[in-house]
């Protein structure tokens, strides 16, 4: 049997945004973006996010805040930053060297921080900002559970800023599709779907739960099969919404699943820890199998899987 000969194209477009790969760097996975430059290929990535940041320092939780599960991990950082400010003056200087666009990723604790930050990172050379809406480490109800907060966040960020918008869900909402069509309405040009799974975990023999604030974010291969159903939903109830997929990505396989599912694109997050070249290897992989498949551009199998 011949090998195909199609030529094959990894762009991909999330809104109003084209971009040269359909692989993301997921918040909070590669740091600020800048300190992991010389450890991770960005330029096999369409767009790198860094660390969310908010109006003011986060000092974050205490240890322990990473622990390791049986599968995945789970994580109660508490979005430990240094504030918008110092990462205007500091970080933002450097990210025009990154070999992928950056986006920034904002977070706070009220609908009036959001448009702070958005503010301000606007004028720091990002290519676009993600809201952070989802994040199971903030004390209280996640903005993302809600669809009047969810419309109120967004809304603002919309105002402050033209740059495109990324809205960043969890998979803790059920539903999830009246949040999802709240921050499009809103002013989102795209999703990202999801952030990690609420959850905890507590060791037997020390009888201390894993995390010091005992609940945090699960992420992994596990979290996979949720998040597909996530997008799945939102892709039969808003087939114009354009989607970042996010959970459990480590193989090419992982990528051409949620692009069937309906995603546009698909954030990597946890693999990183484990492997931070990881793109190398799905973006080997993902092109085989579009030859072997004759799919010359990722669109065309978008949503295009087969029901029973």
């Amino acid at each position: 049997m011949r090998p195909s000969r199609t030529a094959v194209n990894l762009n991909v477009e999330v809104g109003p945004v084209a971009l040269r790969s359909p692989l993301i760097a997921a918040a909070g996975t590669v740091g600020s973006v800048v300190e992991f430059q010389q450890v991770v290929d960005f330029s096999l990535y369409g767009a790198a996010v860094a660390k969310s940041v908010a109006p003011v320092p986060w000092e974050g939780r205490i240890a322990p805040r990473i622990a390791p599960t049986d599968v995945g991990m789970l994580n109660g950082i508490g979005i430990q930053n240094p504030g918008v400010d110092v990462w205007a003056t500091q970080v933002s200087p450097h990210i025009a060297a990154i070999a992928a666009p950056v986006w920034g990723s904002i977070v706070a604790h009220d609908i009036d921080g959001f448009a702070e930050v958005a503010g301000k990172i606007a004028d720091t050379g990002v290519a676009a900002i993600e809201i952070n809406l989802s994040c199971p480490n903030l004390d209280g109800r996640p903005f993302a559970l809600d669809v009047d907060l969810t419309t109120q966040v967004v809304a603002s960020v919309r105002e402050v800023t033209d740059l495109p918008l990324g809205a960043k869900l969890s998979p803790d909402a059920m539903p999830i599709t009246p949040i999802a069509d709240a921050a499009m309405s809103a002013g989102a040009d795209w999703l990202v779907v999801a952030n990690t799974v609420m959850g905890a975990a507590i060791d037997p023999e020390t009888r201390r739960p894993l995390l010091s604030g005992l609940i945090g974010g699960y992420s992994g291969a596990a979290v996979r099969p949720i998040t597909m159903r996530c997008v799945l939903n939102i892709a039969a109830d808003l087939p114009d919404a354009p989607i970042v997929a996010c959970g459990g990505v480590s193989d090419a396989r992982h990528v051409v699943e949620y692009i069937l599912a309906g995603a546009d694109a698909v954030a990597i997050g946890t693999a990183h820890f484990a492997k931070p070249k990881v793109a190398q290897r799905i973006t080997k992989d993902l092109k085989t199998y579009m030859k072997k498949q004759s799919v010359s551009a990722l669109s065309e199998i978008k949503g295009a899987f087969e029901p029973w």
